[in-house]
């Protein structure tokens, strides 16, 4: 009894999730920004920035998160759950940071219609993943898992929405774009979106996981 109680427990694990979230959604609303004043080279400077330093923030919280995971031995959730769930997060992070980077270093002159559809999905699903990362804490409420599931299904229709979107960028982008360059540069930008929404359809998955095992 006395060796239990002397054994690190839990750490605020779904606190922190909380917090990286938070994150994500900072970036992905700060990327957005920098999409909708793309023309305005100094609002472009300091969007970016914003996507920057939450991104490192949010970098920082997984740090911490998988150094307490060595440090803790009782953890509320299965610890290989907690280590895809930060880092699977984190991937949305840097994909957000990665877009930015690339409209950046390739030069990119103006957003299409496509560009502010897929971030707008892009946002909408980084704001359905912190809704559900932040009912985990709660699973032992049946309508709190409840509702966690409704979430990540609608990541999931999300997610199909930023496909179809994708798969008509691709095709208005070969069958109206001339210039062999442009081509090159949107159809990373495209790719690099659509990620994001596919990378937060596996933060859903992660979460339904938990939800199913634990609630």
């Amino acid at each position: 009894m006395l060796f239990g109680k002397l054994l690190p427990r839990e750490g605020n694990f779904f606190e922190m999730f909380n917090q990286h979230a938070d994150k994500i959604v900072e970036a992905a609303r700060a990327f957005s920004q920098l999409v909708a004043n793309y023309n305005d080279p100094h609002l472009r400077e300091q969007y970016n920035r914003d996507v920057d330093n939450a991104e490192r923030a949010a970098d920082k919280v997984t740090h911490e998160v998988n150094r307490l995971l060595h440090k803790t031995f009782i953890t509320p959730i299965d610890r290989d759950q907690i280590h895809k769930l930060i880092n699977t997060m984190d991937d949305v992070a840097d994909l957000i940071q990665d877009s930015a980077e690339t409209m950046a270093l390739y030069d990119v002159q103006k957003m299409t219609e496509e560009i502010t559809r897929l971030t707008d999905l892009s946002v909408k699903c980084c704001e359905r993943v912190k809704e559900a990362v932040s009912l985990l804490g709660k699973l032992s409420n049946p309508a709190s898992a409840e509702a966690a599931l409704k979430t990540c299904e609608e990541i999931d229709r999300l997610e199909s929405d930023a496909d179809r979107v994708m798969r008509s960028a691709m095709s208005k982008l070969f069958r109206e774009q001339t210039n062999v360059l442009e081509v090159i540069k949107l159809k990373a930008i495209y790719e690099l979106l659509e990620t994001i929404t596919d990378k937060c359809e596996d933060v859903a998955n992660v979460v339904e996981g938990i939800i199913l095992e634990h609630s």
